[in-house]
């Protein structure tokens, strides 16, 4: 049987990881081979106390005592998962769930271990609820900007849904040390490098409102993705 690890980044996610964790706790109704991680990042409200309260079976919360960002948040959860593939999703539910299925069958489709991830920049992909003002025109600077530097080939690193196999899952996330939001990019950086296939799959994205990312996370995540490109250079991360 395959297990099945699903892990939830949060920080300051009370009002939104209830009925995210409800959507996933139907997702998996009825199975045993699934297990659930909520990664409390240091958050300031009840995000830790609302996750513990949910009904979603399989369910355990890790909390931290400081806010470290969201690629560390992952990557605890991420170490800590048993399952033989492993997912992690955004707090907000921005991707639904049920688009697991189709990561999981590009898995399945591969012949050695890999990452299948979601993307709203190829053929297929269906986006509900686009974001406002000039946040689409960043964005493409910044996915120009990141194939440019770090991950050629890759039209769409940054939605927040993304399924390992578990020998992917430990070679790639015990050599990560980006932080925050840049962790994507060192992610399929890392498992470009160390020759894990990749799958990028369109799936179905709404934008949610009380986003946590600022004007200020694209300067701090593009200086990220030069170091990640440095360390690629340098041979860091096969040390």
């Amino acid at each position: 049987m395959t297990m099945l690890s699903i892990v939830v980044p949060c920080y300051n996610e009370a009002q939104r990881v209830g009925s995210t964790l409800d959507e996933i706790g139907e997702y998996i109704r009825g199975r045993n081979d699934v297990e659930v991680i909520v990664v409390d990042d240091g958050s300031e409200d009840d995000t830790a106390a609302v996750a513990r309260s949910s009904t979603c079976p399989n369910l355990r919360v890790i909390a931290s005592d400081v806010n470290r960002g969201k690629g560390h948040a992952v990557r605890t959860g991420m170490l800590a998962a048993a399952g033989d593939l492993r997912l992690f999703t955004d707090a907000d539910g921005s991707t639904p769930i049920g688009e697991c299925d189709r990561l999981t069958a590009a898995l399945d489709e591969m012949a050695q271990p890999g990452v299948a991830f979601a993307s709203i920049g190829v053929a297929g992909a269906n986006v509900e609820q686009a974001q406002a003002g000039i946040r689409p025109l960043a964005g493409r600077i910044g996915n120009w900007l990141i194939r440019l530097l770090a991950i050629p080939g890759i039209h769409d690193s940054q939605r927040g849904f993304k399924l390992f196999t578990s020998d992917a899952a430990e070679a790639i996330f015990s050599r990560c040390v980006v932080d925050r939001w840049a962790f994507d990019v060192e992610v399929l950086a890392l498992a470009r490098q160390l020759e894990f296939d990749l799958a990028e799959i369109p799936v179905t994205w709404a934008h949610k409102d009380d986003s946590r990312v600022t004007p200020l996370s694209y300067l701090s995540t593009l200086a990220d993705v030069v170091r990640v490109r440095w360390r690629l250079f340098r041979g860091s991360y096969r040390d």
